[in-house]
C-alpha cells in the first residue's frame, strides 16, 4: 500500500475549530479534522478519539 504526505489545509483547520473539545491534544484534534475532510479512516486505540463522529480501526 502506497504511503503519501497530506499537507495541513485550510479547511482541516476550520474543521478543528468545530470538534467538541472531547480531546486535549491539539495534534489529534487535527488528526481527527483530517480524517473528516479527506474521508479517511484513523488506526489508533484512544478512546478519546474514538468519542468522535469519524471512522477509526483497532
Amino acid at each position: 500500500m502506497p504511503v503519501s504526505q497530506l499537507p495541513v489545509m485550510q479547511r482541516h483547520i476550520e474543521i478543528v475549530e468545530t470538534l467538541p473539545f472531547i480531546h486535549r491534544d491539539p495534534f489529534d484534534r487535527l488528526l481527527v479534522a483530517t480524517a473528516k475532510v479527506e474521508d479517511m479512516t484513523i488506526l489508533t486505540v484512544d478512546e478519546n478519539i474514538h468519542k468522535y463522529d469519524v471512522r477509526y480501526a483497532w
